[in-house]
Protein backbone atom coordinates (compact mmCIF):
# COMPACT_ATOMS: atom_id res chain seq x y z
CA UNK A 1 0.00 0.00 0.00
CA UNK A 2 1.48 3.34 -1.07
CA UNK A 3 1.11 6.07 1.54
CA UNK A 4 2.47 9.46 2.69
CA UNK A 5 3.68 10.46 6.20
CA UNK A 6 0.98 13.13 6.59
CA UNK A 7 -2.12 13.50 8.72
CA UNK A 8 -4.37 12.73 5.71
CA UNK A 9 -3.39 9.03 5.82
CA UNK A 10 -4.11 8.46 9.52
CA UNK A 11 -7.04 6.06 8.76
CA UNK A 12 -4.52 3.60 7.30
CA UNK A 13 -2.46 3.64 10.50
CA UNK A 14 -5.63 3.36 12.61
CA UNK A 15 -6.88 0.40 10.55
CA UNK A 16 -3.51 -1.30 10.95
CA UNK A 17 -3.21 -0.68 14.67
CA UNK A 18 -6.78 -1.79 15.38
CA UNK A 19 -6.32 -4.96 13.33
CA UNK A 20 -8.99 -4.16 10.74
CA UNK A 21 -6.86 -5.53 7.89
CA UNK A 22 -6.04 -8.70 9.84
CA UNK A 23 -9.76 -9.21 10.51
CA UNK A 24 -10.25 -9.18 6.74
CA UNK A 25 -7.42 -11.68 6.23
CA UNK A 26 -5.09 -9.06 4.73
CA UNK A 27 -1.40 -8.53 5.41
CA UNK A 28 -0.47 -4.93 4.64
CA UNK A 29 3.03 -3.73 3.78
CA UNK A 30 3.45 0.05 3.62
CA UNK A 31 5.56 1.89 1.06
CA UNK A 32 6.17 5.62 1.65
CA UNK A 33 5.73 7.71 -1.50
CA UNK A 34 7.21 11.19 -2.18
CA UNK A 35 3.80 12.44 -3.33
CA UNK A 36 0.40 11.20 -4.41
CA UNK A 37 1.43 11.26 -8.08
CA UNK A 38 3.94 8.46 -7.39
CA UNK A 39 0.98 6.17 -6.69
CA UNK A 40 0.19 6.02 -10.42
CA UNK A 41 3.37 4.27 -11.68
CA UNK A 42 3.32 2.00 -8.61
CA UNK A 43 -0.22 0.80 -9.37
CA UNK A 44 0.49 0.61 -13.11
CA UNK A 45 3.52 -1.66 -12.79
CA UNK A 46 2.03 -3.78 -10.00
CA UNK A 47 4.51 -2.73 -7.28
CA UNK A 48 1.52 -1.43 -5.32
CA UNK A 49 -1.89 -3.05 -5.01
CA UNK A 50 -3.48 -0.02 -3.33
CA UNK A 51 -2.36 3.56 -2.83
CA UNK A 52 -3.27 6.88 -1.31
CA UNK A 53 -3.13 9.67 -3.87
CA UNK A 54 -4.67 12.97 -4.80
CA UNK A 55 -7.67 12.96 -7.13
CA UNK A 56 -5.94 15.10 -9.77
CA UNK A 57 -3.16 12.56 -10.38
CA UNK A 58 -5.61 9.67 -10.69
CA UNK A 59 -8.00 11.60 -12.95
CA UNK A 60 -5.11 12.71 -15.17
CA UNK A 61 -3.85 9.12 -15.45
CA UNK A 62 -7.36 7.92 -16.31
CA UNK A 63 -7.86 10.59 -18.98
CA UNK A 64 -4.47 9.88 -20.58
CA UNK A 65 -4.97 6.10 -20.52
CA UNK A 66 -1.91 5.66 -18.28
CA UNK A 67 -3.83 3.81 -15.57
CA UNK A 68 -7.34 2.41 -15.61
CA UNK A 69 -8.17 3.44 -12.04
CA UNK A 70 -10.65 2.07 -9.55
CA UNK A 71 -11.42 4.37 -6.62
CA UNK A 72 -11.83 2.26 -3.49
CA UNK A 73 -12.52 4.77 -0.69
CA UNK A 74 -12.57 8.54 -0.29
CA UNK A 75 -9.53 9.55 1.77
CA UNK A 76 -9.57 13.23 2.76
CA UNK A 77 -11.50 16.44 2.32
CA UNK A 78 -10.26 20.00 2.85
CA UNK A 79 -11.33 22.29 5.66
CA UNK A 80 -10.04 25.73 6.57
CA UNK A 81 -6.57 25.91 8.10
CA UNK A 82 -5.16 22.62 6.85
CA UNK A 83 -4.01 23.65 3.35
CA UNK A 84 -1.78 26.72 3.91
CA UNK A 85 0.83 28.62 1.92
CA UNK A 86 3.37 29.53 4.62
CA UNK A 87 6.24 32.00 4.80
CA UNK A 88 9.29 32.43 7.02
CA UNK A 89 9.03 34.25 10.35
CA UNK A 90 11.04 37.24 9.07
CA UNK A 91 9.69 37.19 5.51
CA UNK A 92 8.58 40.35 3.73
CA UNK A 93 5.82 38.22 2.21
CA UNK A 94 2.92 38.78 4.59
CA UNK A 95 -0.18 38.82 2.38
CA UNK A 96 -1.36 36.87 -0.70
CA UNK A 97 -0.55 39.72 -3.15
CA UNK A 98 3.11 39.50 -2.04
CA UNK A 99 3.28 36.00 -3.60
CA UNK A 100 3.17 37.39 -7.16
CA UNK A 101 6.37 36.46 -9.00
CA UNK A 102 7.61 34.30 -6.11
CA UNK A 103 8.81 30.70 -5.83
CA UNK A 104 6.46 28.38 -3.90
CA UNK A 105 7.21 24.82 -2.80
CA UNK A 106 4.61 22.16 -3.61
CA UNK A 107 5.02 18.43 -3.06
CA UNK A 108 4.16 17.38 -6.64
CA UNK A 109 3.35 19.36 -9.78
CA UNK A 110 -0.05 19.17 -11.51
CA UNK A 111 -1.75 17.71 -8.44
CA UNK A 112 -4.50 18.88 -6.08
CA UNK A 113 -1.98 21.04 -4.18
CA UNK A 114 -0.97 23.00 -7.28
CA UNK A 115 -4.56 23.38 -8.49
CA UNK A 116 -5.89 24.65 -5.16
CA UNK A 117 -2.85 26.96 -4.96
CA UNK A 118 -3.66 28.40 -8.40
CA UNK A 119 -7.35 28.78 -7.55
CA UNK A 120 -6.75 30.50 -4.21
CA UNK A 121 -4.00 32.76 -5.63
CA UNK A 122 -6.31 33.85 -8.42
CA UNK A 123 -9.14 34.49 -5.95
CA UNK A 124 -6.72 36.67 -3.95
CA UNK A 125 -5.86 38.76 -7.03
CA UNK A 126 -2.56 37.09 -7.92
CA UNK A 127 -1.95 35.81 -11.47
CA UNK A 128 -0.86 32.18 -10.83
CA UNK A 129 1.19 32.26 -14.06
CA UNK A 130 3.64 34.63 -12.36
CA UNK A 131 4.36 32.09 -9.62
CA UNK A 132 7.06 29.40 -9.93
CA UNK A 133 6.12 26.09 -8.31
CA UNK A 134 9.05 23.96 -7.10
CA UNK A 135 8.71 20.30 -6.10
CA UNK A 136 9.85 19.61 -2.53
CA UNK A 137 8.54 16.76 -0.29
CA UNK A 138 6.32 17.96 2.58
CA UNK A 139 8.83 16.98 5.34
CA UNK A 140 11.56 19.11 3.68
CA UNK A 141 9.56 22.28 3.05
CA UNK A 142 10.33 24.05 6.33
CA UNK A 143 14.08 23.72 5.75
CA UNK A 144 13.70 24.91 2.14
CA UNK A 145 11.97 28.10 3.33
CA UNK A 146 14.53 28.64 6.11
CA UNK A 147 17.40 28.27 3.62
CA UNK A 148 15.58 30.65 1.25
CA UNK A 149 15.55 28.03 -1.53
CA UNK A 150 11.91 29.04 -1.94
CA UNK A 151 9.96 32.12 -0.87
CA UNK A 152 7.01 30.18 0.58
CA UNK A 153 5.69 26.64 0.87
CA UNK A 154 2.29 25.02 0.41
CA UNK A 155 2.12 22.93 3.57
CA UNK A 156 -0.19 20.33 5.12
CA UNK A 157 -0.44 18.92 8.62
CA UNK A 158 1.44 17.95 10.71
CA UNK A 159 4.09 20.14 9.04
CA UNK A 160 2.06 23.36 9.32
CA UNK A 161 1.84 23.20 13.10
CA UNK A 162 5.42 21.93 13.39
CA UNK A 163 6.72 24.88 11.30
CA UNK A 164 4.69 27.37 13.33
CA UNK A 165 5.98 26.00 16.65
CA UNK A 166 9.63 25.38 15.78
CA UNK A 167 10.37 28.15 13.26
CA UNK A 168 7.64 30.74 13.74
CA UNK A 169 6.47 30.28 10.13
CA UNK A 170 3.28 32.20 9.36
CA UNK A 171 0.29 31.59 7.07
CA UNK A 172 0.09 33.81 3.98
CA UNK A 173 -2.87 32.21 2.20
CA UNK A 174 -5.44 29.56 3.13
CA UNK A 175 -5.90 27.44 0.00
CA UNK A 176 -9.03 25.71 1.32
CA UNK A 177 -11.39 28.68 1.27
CA UNK A 178 -13.77 30.15 -1.29
CA UNK A 179 -13.97 28.04 -4.45
CA UNK A 180 -11.84 25.31 -2.88
CA UNK A 181 -13.57 25.10 0.51
CA UNK A 182 -14.36 21.45 1.41
CA UNK A 183 -12.79 20.31 -1.88
CA UNK A 184 -12.01 16.56 -2.06
CA UNK A 185 -8.26 16.08 -1.80
CA UNK A 186 -7.32 12.43 -1.95
CA UNK A 187 -8.60 8.90 -2.43
CA UNK A 188 -7.58 5.28 -1.85
CA UNK A 189 -7.29 3.60 -5.23
CA UNK A 190 -6.22 0.47 -7.08
CA UNK A 191 -5.91 -0.51 -10.72
CA UNK A 192 -8.95 -1.81 -12.59
CA UNK A 193 -6.79 -4.83 -13.47
CA UNK A 194 -6.18 -5.71 -9.81
CA UNK A 195 -9.80 -5.00 -8.83
CA UNK A 196 -10.95 -7.37 -11.58
CA UNK A 197 -8.44 -10.08 -10.66
CA UNK A 198 -8.97 -9.80 -6.90
CA UNK A 199 -12.44 -8.32 -6.23
CA UNK A 200 -12.73 -9.95 -2.79
CA UNK A 201 -9.33 -8.59 -1.69
CA UNK A 202 -10.30 -5.15 -2.98
CA UNK A 203 -13.61 -5.29 -1.11
CA UNK A 204 -11.79 -6.43 2.05
CA UNK A 205 -9.35 -3.52 1.81
CA UNK A 206 -12.28 -1.16 1.27
CA UNK A 207 -14.10 -2.42 4.38
CA UNK A 208 -10.98 -2.09 6.55
CA UNK A 209 -9.97 1.38 5.35
CA UNK A 210 -13.53 2.73 5.67
CA UNK A 211 -13.49 1.59 9.32
CA UNK A 212 -10.27 3.59 9.73
CA UNK A 213 -11.90 6.59 8.02
CA UNK A 214 -14.84 6.32 10.42
CA UNK A 215 -12.58 6.11 13.50
CA UNK A 216 -10.65 9.21 12.37
CA UNK A 217 -13.68 11.28 13.43
CA UNK A 218 -12.26 10.83 16.97
CA UNK A 219 -9.74 13.66 17.25
CA UNK A 220 -8.00 12.15 20.27
CA UNK A 221 -7.34 8.96 18.33
CA UNK A 222 -5.91 10.99 15.42
CA UNK A 223 -3.61 12.89 17.81
CA UNK A 224 -2.38 9.62 19.34
CA UNK A 225 -1.82 7.91 15.98
CA UNK A 226 -0.11 10.53 13.78
CA UNK A 227 3.16 10.55 15.84
CA UNK A 228 3.49 6.77 15.24
CA UNK A 229 4.23 7.24 11.52
CA UNK A 230 5.00 10.95 10.96
CA UNK A 231 7.92 12.78 12.58
CA UNK A 232 5.82 14.86 14.91
CA UNK A 233 5.54 15.08 18.70
CA UNK A 234 2.33 14.75 20.69
CA UNK A 235 2.14 18.46 21.55
CA UNK A 236 2.26 19.40 17.87
CA UNK A 237 -0.33 16.72 17.06
CA UNK A 238 -2.71 18.25 19.60
CA UNK A 239 -2.62 21.61 17.76
CA UNK A 240 -3.13 20.38 14.17
CA UNK A 241 -5.89 21.73 11.94
CA UNK A 242 -7.71 18.67 10.66
CA UNK A 243 -9.69 18.11 7.49
CA UNK A 244 -12.40 15.48 7.32
CA UNK A 245 -12.35 11.78 6.42
CA UNK A 246 -15.44 10.84 4.37
CA UNK A 247 -16.75 7.29 4.64
CA UNK A 248 -18.34 7.12 1.19
CA UNK A 249 -17.39 8.03 -2.38
CA UNK A 250 -19.46 10.63 -4.23
CA UNK A 251 -19.12 11.42 -7.93
CA UNK A 252 -20.91 14.74 -7.23
CA UNK A 253 -18.14 15.77 -4.78
CA UNK A 254 -15.44 14.53 -7.16
CA UNK A 255 -16.86 16.63 -10.00
CA UNK A 256 -15.54 19.72 -8.19
CA UNK A 257 -12.00 18.44 -8.75
CA UNK A 258 -12.74 17.75 -12.43
CA UNK A 259 -14.05 21.33 -12.80
CA UNK A 260 -10.84 22.73 -11.25
CA UNK A 261 -8.73 20.58 -13.57
CA UNK A 262 -10.59 21.82 -16.64
CA UNK A 263 -10.30 25.44 -15.51
CA UNK A 264 -6.50 25.24 -15.26
CA UNK A 265 -5.96 23.15 -18.37
CA UNK A 266 -4.97 19.92 -16.64
CA UNK A 267 -7.90 17.98 -18.11
CA UNK A 268 -9.24 18.45 -21.61
CA UNK A 269 -11.68 15.53 -21.87
CA UNK A 270 -14.57 14.05 -19.94
CA UNK A 271 -14.01 11.09 -17.63
CA UNK A 272 -16.76 8.82 -16.33
CA UNK A 273 -16.49 9.20 -12.56
CA UNK A 274 -19.20 6.67 -11.74
CA UNK A 275 -17.42 3.95 -13.73
CA UNK A 276 -14.19 4.64 -11.80
CA UNK A 277 -15.81 3.87 -8.43
CA UNK A 278 -15.14 0.30 -7.30
CA UNK A 279 -18.39 -1.64 -6.97
CA UNK A 280 -18.39 -4.17 -4.16
CA UNK A 281 -19.00 -7.69 -5.55
CA UNK A 282 -22.68 -8.56 -5.36
CA UNK A 283 -23.77 -4.93 -4.89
Amino acid sequence: VGTLPIVDTVPLAIAQQKGYFKEEGLEVELKTLPGGAAAVPGLTNGELQFAFGNYVSFFTAQAKGVLDTKLVADAYQATQGMFLIMGAKDSAITKPLDLAGKKIAINTKSNIVELTARSSLEAAGVDPKTVTFTEIPFPDMQAAVERKNVDAAFMVEPYITQAQRSAGMTPILDAATGATQDVPIAVWATSAKFAQQAPKTTAAFQRAIVKGQRDAADRRLVEQTVPTYAKVDKDTASLMNLGSWPTSLSSVRMQRVVDLMKKYGVLDKEINLDSMIFATPGS
